[in-house]
């Protein structure tokens, strides 16, 4: 089929009115083999997004709405007892698909939360003593209400860890509010598919780590995560609302998502550019804020962008 990342972009703005970086951030998500998490008012179209990329692609697609009644069998799969065979059979849950959606993931305590962090990790689930290697590619999108939305639950720290990135989804303008309703009052829109295959997907990969990183811009991102750690002086503003830095799965985050940024964009090497407009979403979920930030009214991006301001560029 021989798609580029670009035509998947395009196939979910024929979809998705407006919203163009929370469809790149899918895209450079799946380019770079990680998970998305999606945070925003509900009615969003944060949902129809992941159901739009999904289609797109043709792989398998399947889709978890998580309650607070739900069990950790009923994402990874769980043992039976067949009676005819006298023996135990394995029947595996909707973890197993190459896009899985995690529909309003923050609704369902941590102990179910938690069934997600080998999957997510190691790509694989144990149910009893077998272990079930997932499909290639694997990817989970995440969507979330704001914490402060009744029902709600924190996510747990190492999952969140485990997301690549995290992606803000705001209110469309009055512009993009007109073509929804032009697009969507009257009926529903079905989504673009086939646009990509799978394998399309792990070319897209390939050149994305093929792309070239030089020893300085490795050293700016390596600056970036560390200034999260121990705040430089042009940030000093916003040291006392920072209370623990990221991990460095975030500088692997980071180098990343500018390398598929820079795919993205057509090129074969990464400028300190791709690394600025990746720095906040591979951040924002990953640095540990203290309570007065949200007392205060300070948004987590206002303290982000401000370290990676203090950082010099190479």
């Amino acid at each position: 089929m021989n798609a580029t990342p670009n035509d998947l972009v395009r196939a979910l703005q024929s979809t998705v009115v407006g919203q163009r970086d929370v469809l790149e951030g899918l895209v450079l998500g799946l380019m770079s083999d990680g998970h998305v998490l999606l945070e925003g008012p509900p009615g969003l179209a944060k949902t129809l997004a992941c159901r739009a990329l999904a289609a797109a692609l043709g792989g398998t697609f399947t889709r978890v709405q998580f309650t607070p009644d739900l069990l950790p069998s009923d994402i990874v799969g769980t043992r039976i007892f067949d009676q005819r065979e006298s023996a135990f059979a394995t029947v595996l849950g909707p973890i197993f698909g190459n896009v899985v959606l995690a529909d309003e993931i923050n609704r369902a305590p941590a102990k179910v939360q938690s069934a997600l962090l080998e999957a997510m990790q190691e790509r694989q689930v144990t149910i009893g003593p077998e272990t079930h290697p997932l499909p290639d590619p694997f990817i989970v999108m995440a969507t979330m209400n704001p914490l402060d939305a009744e029902g709600t639950y924190a996510l747990p720290l190492a999952q969140m860890d485990r997301f690549l990135i995290k992606i803000d989804v705001d209110y469309p303008t009055a512009e993009e509010e007109l073509q929804i309703l032009d697009r969507f009052a009257i009926g529903s829109v079905e989504p673009v598919r086939n646009v990509a295959s799978l394998e399309d997907v792990h070319a897209w990969r390939a050149q994305s780590r093929a792309v070239h990183v030089e020893p300085k811009v490795l050293r700016y991102i390596v600056d970036i995560v560390a200034a999260t750690r121990s705040v430089p002086d042009g940030a000093r503003a916003v040291a006392g609302y920072i209370e623990r830095g990221a991990s460095p799965r975030a500088t692997l985050a980071i180098a990343n998502m500018a390398r598929s940024r820079a795919a993205l964009d057509g090129r074969d090497y990464v400028i300190p550019d791709d690394v600025r407009r990746v720095s906040a979403p591979a951040l924002r979920h990953r640095v540990g804020f203290h309570y007065r930030r949200a007392l205060e009214g300070v948004l987590p991006d206002e303290i982000v962008s401000a370290v990676v301001a203090a950082v010099p560029v190479p």
